[in-house]
């Protein structure tokens, strides 16, 4: 459908890179004016000046709440209100084999920006929707946090929480008309995995893992993410609140079934 969100406003954390930017250029081709938030001005600033006059870079930490109230309050001011809140700002993490190995050094800030952020960014986008007509909201998590695995245990928890959050939210809001939903990518190339860890060759092990066990050997991309993300941002989602669209391949769907061997 094209140009769906053609006069709508929409916010995206994490906007100046990865499942961000693309999302940012799905939204655009929609017809939406879209806010870029992240803490990369260098990036965020060139984007918006790229991307011509429908989109607006601001300088958002997503952990320091004050933050994302200005962040909000700047698209309301910039373009006149908000209509889509995507909270996809998110951080991994030192990636560690086993809990005996964790130090959870970076719990923390994982947990301010992957949680909190996603909490406070639904927060007050709900705020300004809730006294105007209602609107979407779309949170990043992983497949991370539907499935259990091994590594990266603040991440995975992070994420998880995220998705109990947003269907309790997605009850809590209804009422005003708000959507609140859920997007949940798997083994997608960004530099998000790779920030995890210092080692080159544990990150291509990783993903080769991820390819391996995925049953639709199709490598994922950014832009299936971005469309997920418009689906649940327009009309054509009116009737879906509190769901987890998984995006990847099938990897949380089960267990591929066994062939037997073939007779020689």
């Amino acid at each position: 459908m094209a140009e769906e969100l053609s006069g709508r406003v929409a916010v995206v954390t994490g906007g100046a890179a990865g499942l961000g930017r693309a999302t940012v250029e799905r939204l655009l081709e929609d017809g939406a004016r879209v806010v870029i938030a992240d803490l990369d001005r260098e990036s965020g600033e060139s984007l918006a000046t790229d991307y011509g006059p429908d989109v607006r870079f601001r300088q958002t930490d997503v952990a320091v709440a004050e933050q994302v109230q200005d962040l909000v309050g700047f698209a309301v001011k910039e373009f006149g209100g908000l209509h889509l809140m995507v909270n996809n700002a998110g951080i991994s993490g030192a990636m560690h084999q086993t809990l005996l190995d964790e130090d959870f050094a970076d719990f923390q800030r994982i947990l301010s920006v992957n949680l909190f952020g996603v909490m406070t960014g639904t927060q007050t986008a709900a705020r300004h929707m809730a006294v105007n007509g209602g609107g979407s909201i779309v949170n990043i998590s992983s497949i991370g946090g539907v499935q259990a695995g091994p590594g990266v245990l603040s991440y995975r928890a992070s994420k998880s929480a995220v998705i109990h959050f947003t269907k309790c939210v997605a009850l809590d809001l209804a009422e005003y008309g708000i959507r609140v939903n859920c997007v949940a990518p798997g083994g997608i190339p960004t530099g998000l995995l790779a920030s995890a860890t210092a080692a080159e060759e544990v990150t291509r092990r990783i993903r080769a893992h991820m390819a391996a066990v995925q049953p639709l050997k199709r490598q994922g991309t950014a832009r299936d993410v971005a469309e997920a993300v418009a689906y649940l941002g327009g009309d054509r989602s009116l009737h879906v609140t509190g769901t987890v669209l998984t995006v990847d391949g099938g990897t949380t769907a089960g267990l591929k079934p066994m062939r037997p061997a073939s007779a020689s």
